[in-house]
């Protein structure tokens, strides 16, 4: 057996085996909350009403439902441009309209995105106008879907470009080693994406006003300087145009820093409650969170690009995935890797999905004890309350899908931790 067929066969059985895992645990979150559906659970039955519990086991429901529609049709596509033959016929007809070189790899990078983009756009389109409009959060108008969509192909357009082309170039230019020197040059592009993007990039889509609440200010400064904590600022987001759900977050880098509360978040929490939030997120970074994401990102991205270094070399790798390399060097075949081994990854990296929710889920629990060692814990608990209420979050999922899935811990699993604290 050659060992093309045999990454054939590997591919579809992890291709299958992940759809069967899939649909498994999506049957048991619809059944779990479904049978739950009907009753609050005792722990929220005095501040959490039928009618928001009943509304978040809907929304869940109608989430999970519309996730199986869509994974299947993800991996229709993924067969389609892999093992039918779709990404091989691509590359050939740019190989004969263009000839072979940057250009071509480029634009091939481009269709690949452009053609998977509008074959996936009925279902973004679903989600937003249908789904999330059907239970009052959507609040985005068509005329701001369109703009939005614009400046995202031209952001995507101008940053995705230059590094696509430095790593196409790498991998033609830099000999046996190219995958370390395009692993440092992706590094670098991305920390210096999380310095520019607050800056330049976010308010392309939102605006961003300085904090003017002055009893919160006040608050908020005291407890950023009572945690050794610098921002370069606090602002507030106009997130009520394109959605009803809340959030905070911190967004930027070193010197970039800053501090960001959705509008809707305000308009939900009281002083005490935004304190505790704001401290949970400070226990991401007084526990380094953040940079050890980063050094596991690091180290994960390098193992990537190694290889990538050489499956790239392999036939077996391009024939294996339904696509002929092209045999000419003036015709290379360093899009096809990129674009195969990034199609190809997922597949078998689903099945370590929960390693990573894990250590999440840790994440947040740390948070969380700090936050109450900082704030009131009452404060923390009510917010996250409301917070679940108010983004119809439930209340009741499957225990197995949490663990496969969720990244933050069940709001029972988080107060009664904060309870016990």
């Amino acid at each position: 057996m050659s060992y093309s067929l045999i990454f054939t066969i590997a591919f579809a059985a992890a291709l299958v085996a992940g759809l069967l895992v899939k649909f498994w645990l999506a049957s048991r979150q619809v059944r779990h909350v479904a049978q739950h559906r009907g009753t609050v659970p005792e722990a929220f039955a005095q501040t959490i009403t039928l009618a928001a519990h009943q509304k978040a086991a809907d929304y869940t429901i109608a989430k999970v439902r519309f996730g199986l529609v869509e994974m299947a049709w993800g991996a229709a596509l993924l067969l389609g441009w892999t093992l039918l033959g779709g990404l091989d016929v691509l590359n050939k007809l740019l190989l004969v309209w263009l000839g072979g070189g940057m250009v071509q790899q480029l634009v091939l990078l481009g269709a690949f995105a452009a053609i998977s983009g509008l074959l996936e756009l009925p279902f973004a389109l679903w989600q937003t106008f249908r789904l999330e409009e059907r239970f009052g959060f959507n609040k985005m108008t068509w005329g701001l879907w369109l703009k939005d969509a614009l400046k995202s192909i031209a952001i995507g357009t101008a940053m995705g470009l230059p590094i696509a082309a430095l790593i196409l170039w790498l991998m033609g230019a830099a000999g046996e080693l190219w995958w370390l020197w395009a692993w440092a040059s992706w590094m670098g592009y991305s920390l210096l994406g999380m310095v520019i993007y607050p800056i330049f990039i976010a308010p392309l889509y939102n605006k961003f006003e300085p904090l003017d609440d002055p009893t919160l200010k006040e608050r908020v400064t005291a407890l950023l300087k009572r945690c050794g904590f610098k921002a370069k600022g606090l602002f507030v987001m106009d997130g009520s145009t394109r959605s009803a759900h809340a959030n905070a977050y911190f967004t930027g880098f070193g010197a970039s820093k800053r501090v960001v509360f959705y509008d809707t978040l305000l308009r939900q929490l009281n002083a005490g409650e935004m304190e505790a939030v704001l401290a949970h997120e400070l226990g991401h970074f007084k526990h380094r969170h953040i940079v050890k994401r980063l050094v596991v990102i690091f180290a994960l991205s390098l193992a990537g690009f190694a290889l990538l270094g050489w499956v790239s070399t392999q036939v077996w790798f391009y024939t294996g995935l339904g696509v002929q390399p092209n045999m000419s060097p003036a015709a290379p075949n360093s899009a096809l890797a990129l674009l195969l081994f990034m199609l190809a990854v997922p597949v078998f990296g689903f099945f370590v999905a929960p390693l990573p929710a894990r250590l999440s889920r840790k994440h947040e629990f740390e948070a969380d004890a700090y936050a109450v060692a900082q704030t009131s814990g009452a404060d923390l608990s009510a917010a996250l309350l409301k917070l679940y209420q108010d983004n119809a979050s439930t209340l009741t999922p499957d225990p197995v899908f949490v663990k496969f899935y969720y990244s933050h811990p069940p709001a029972s699993e988080r107060l009664a931790r904060m309870t016990a604290a």
